[in-house]
């Protein structure tokens, strides 16, 4: 028995050893977030605790877009310059572009799987997810200005959406900020000028119903097309149209298309996409790391912001530049046609008192 115990707690104290020999990297769970440990770099003391991280959680943050010229992919990586600088590196963030989908919805389900940590998502998203309120920005001419969306979404009606969320889907998913993804427009096959000049138009649209209504209203057959295959429809005739920021269209080459010459300055739909975590997930950090999160969130944001607003001028020179033809509209016709829309359409679901919000 002795010398078992002798065994035993030699044995220990070689596992010990090994263990501070080893501890560079754990695992958190075998499907979540890596859990690392790393070297500040630096010649401080080893004795100085606070020098140096125990362990570092790596946030997984995603996007759809497979282009690394998309805004999206400036606003993440924004997001991991900032929490790794907040944290101390305490925290660090590793960003897949398109990597972990394509599709949007199915990608942000990912959060609540815990195969991703934080996604940008699109409002439509979540309004199919049991928060109808936000198929409210769906509705086209909500907007005049990137100044008038930023004072509403920055504001009382942002704030109010942010808690719709976490109420609605038990806190399963949590709004940290909002991106911008431009200003979209029409372009196909040729110009417009005012609404009727859709008409018999075959338009590629989003699944949006207040959209597709706007678009039958103006005389339009609204069509379903995949955006990876969207340049095809456009170069073979099945879509005769499609709408889009400067930026997307202009990435996609879809301005190179027979079907996408001519782009009419709509300016539609100044949209919103969400920067979205679990909301359990981000209740287990502390009050410290999730103040971090969210600073180095409302950085993402900002850089993503500024990143789309300069795009978009550069697209539009891209466009012009590659033979794209692009022209104004009279603009007052068709908000005169999304309004009774837009009024229908809150009476309708009771959201009067959020649209206007949007109004002030």
């Amino acid at each position: 028995m002795k010398k078992l115990l002798a065994v035993l707690l030699v044995a220990t104290v070689l596992m010990s050893a090994v263990g501070c020999a080893n501890d560079g990297t754990t695992n958190s769970q075998e499907t979540g977030s890596a859990v690392e440990t790393e070297t500040s770099g630096t010649e401080e003391s080893s004795n100085d605790s606070e020098s140096e991280p125990a362990e570092v959680i790596t946030l997984r943050v995603a996007h759809n877009q497979t282009s690394l010229d998309n805004p999206y992919q400036f606003g993440l990586n924004k997001f991991a310059e900032e929490i790794k600088r907040l944290s101390g590196g305490s925290i660090v963030a590793e960003v897949y572009p398109g990597t972990l989908g394509t599709n949007e919805s199915e990608l942000a389900m990912k959060l609540t799987t815990d195969s991703v940590d934080m996604v940008v998502a699109s409002p439509g998203f979540m309004a199919g997810t049991g928060v109808p309120e936000f198929d409210l920005l769906s509705l086209l001419y909500l907007f005049d200005s990137f100044e008038h969306w930023e004072t509403t979404i920055d504001g009382e009606f942002g704030d109010v959406m942010k808690e719709l969320i976490t109420e609605k889907t038990n806190n399963d998913f949590k709004v940290v900020g909002y991106y911008s993804s431009g200003v979209r427009n029409y372009y196909g096959k040729k110009p417009i000028n005012v609404p009727e000049d859709a008409a018999g138009l075959n338009i590629r649209l989003q699944g949006s119903p207040v959209q597709q209504e706007f678009w039958k209203t103006a005389g339009a057959n609204p069509i379903s097309v995949g955006w990876a295959e969207l340049y095809q429809a456009l170069n073979t005739g099945t879509a005769d149209a499609a709408e889009n920021d400067h930026t997307n269209m202009m990435l996609q080459s879809h301005h190179t298309t027979p079907n996408g010459k001519y782009t009419s300055l709509t300016n539609h739909d100044y949209t919103t996409r969400l920067l979205l975590m679990n909301g359990h997930m981000f209740d287990q950090f502390t009050e410290e790391e999730q103040g971090w999160i969210l600073e180095a969130a409302k950085a993402s944001v900002a850089e993503e912001r500024a990143v789309t607003y300069e795009m978009l001028d550069e697209s539009r020179e891209k466009i012009l530049a590659e033979g794209g033809e692009i022209n104004e509209v009279e603009l007052d016709k068709f908000k005169a046609l999304a309004l009774p829309i837009q009024d229908r359409y809150a009476q309708e679901n009771g959201l009067e008192d959020l649209l206007e919000l949007t109004r002030q």
